[in-house]
């Protein structure tokens, strides 16, 4: 006779679950925090020298992966050009950059330059990421296009009450002549 059988909880059954899965976790916790315990209490030895000769370090079993390659624990060098350098240097601050009294002359070509670098700002690091921006592919930034547009009709708005304002300050300098 199922009718009149009781049905069984699903959110009992659910509970007696989780409690059986917190007690499992208790137990690991325990056993971790013994196992912890009796790690402690061991004292620790370990030395953090390396030994500085090739026959020390094979004899505890370290050999670094470049050490055939290098000869040993030498610095690897990377080959420098020298000549650009100093033709660079020499550029920068010879003596057609200073006056007779040593003051150093206003060189208006590097201003100009450093200018123009200031204004383009760094190449970018990830053209990936702006390739993306300039396709609007990422969902919350708008495309690196809409905001040119934008920029562009503003300074074309700005342009124009400009040249209003001056045709403005001419008309009335002209008119009181």
């Amino acid at each position: 006779m199922g009718l009149f059988r009781k049905k069984p909880d699903p959110m009992s059954d659910r509970s007696r679950a989780l409690e059986a899965q917190i007690a499992a976790l208790e137990a690991q916790i325990k056993q971790l925090s013994q196992r912890a315990e009796k790690e402690q209490s061991q004292p620790h030895v370990r030395s953090r020298v390396v030994p500085q000769s090739s026959q020390g370090q094979k004899a505890l079993g370290f050999s670094p992966p470049n050490a055939s390659v290098t000869g040993g624990h030498e610095p690897v060098f990377e080959p420098v050009d020298h000549r650009t350098m100093a033709s660079f240097s020499q550029s920068e601050t010879g003596s057609s950059h200073y006056n007779d009294l040593g003051m150093r002359k206003y060189d208006l070509v590097g201003a100009w330059r450093r200018l123009r670098n200031h204004l383009h700002g760094p190449a970018t690091g990830n053209s990936k990421l702006v390739s993306y921006l300039a396709a609007g592919t990422i969902k919350g930034l708008r495309p690196l296009r809409y905001e040119k547009r934008v920029a562009r009709n503003r300074f074309v708005a700005l342009a124009i009450l400009l040249l209003l304002l001056i045709f403005g300050i001419l008309k009335m300098l002209f008119a009181q002549s």
